[in-house]
């Protein structure tokens, strides 16, 4: 590089010197711009894409089938006691239905022999035309599962128990009238497994009765047992 002094004596770079200088600064400038400023175009970078796509392959299940043993069917055997006639054996049937947890509707047929030998004590002919008539009835209940619990036999073994009340209408057909009835009560479950069942029940029957040569509204309690079977 020459120096040329000026009129001053102060040597300065000549005009050629100057001109390499200001290249060499330029071409040192340039990769340090272009890695600190990013470049106009430039375009946001892809998200990494999945490497493994999985192919599953969806197979059919077939979901298995509970049985919802909502219905029940079972017979019954007991005492009805008949107002002013005393009590007797009473048999029948019962068929139900359990809508949900609680609530359930219950459909039963009866069938009594009434006697009427206290009042033949006193009347020589009795009330009846025969010494004994026929007392049957159907009933229909709505009824409502209350009181859940557990009776224990021993330390090891253990059942579930349901108590319920009821209440409904039907009819009563005896001694050659028919009445419509009216009837309440309330029963105990025993379950035994799910399928099977052991219950006993008192019902209040409530109809009218004009044998004795006054209408009269009558109750006649049932007290029953028996055993149903869930399907």
């Amino acid at each position: 590089m020459q120096q040329t002094p000026n009129r001053s004596g102060v040597a300065t770079l000549a005009p050629a010197a100057t001109a390499t200088l200001a290249a060499l600064l330029l071409c040192a400038a340039v990769p340090a711009a272009a890695q600190t400023a990013p470049a106009a175009n430039a375009t946001a970078k892809p998200a990494a894409e999945q490497v493994i796509v999985p192919q599953v392959d969806r197979r059919d299940v077939k979901r298995p089938k509970y049985a919802s043993n909502d219905f029940a069917i079972g017979l019954f055997a007991g005492t009805y006691a008949t107002q002013n006639f005393g009590a007797a054996t009473v048999s029948g049937v019962r068929l139900g239905y359990h809508i949900t947890e609680d609530f359930f509707v219950d459909a039963t047929l009866g069938r009594s022999k009434v006697s009427d030998d206290a009042f033949r004590q006193v009347l020589p002919g009795g009330i009846f035309v025969n010494r004994t008539e026929t007392l049957s009835y159907y009933a229909v209940s709505a009824g409502y599962n209350v009181l859940p619990g557990e009776v224990f036999f021993g330390k090891r073994y253990a059942k579930a128990t349901q108590g319920y009340i009821l209440a409904g209408v039907g009819s009563t057909d005896f001694a050659g009238q028919k009445r419509q009835t009216l009837h309440a009560g309330f029963g105990l479950r025993l379950l035994v497994n799910d399928w099977f069942v052991m219950q006993a029940d008192v019902r209040d029957h409530v109809f009218t009765l004009d044998i004795l040569g006054k209408r009269q509204s009558t109750q006649n309690i049932e007290v029953t047992a028996g055993l149903t079977l869930f399907f």
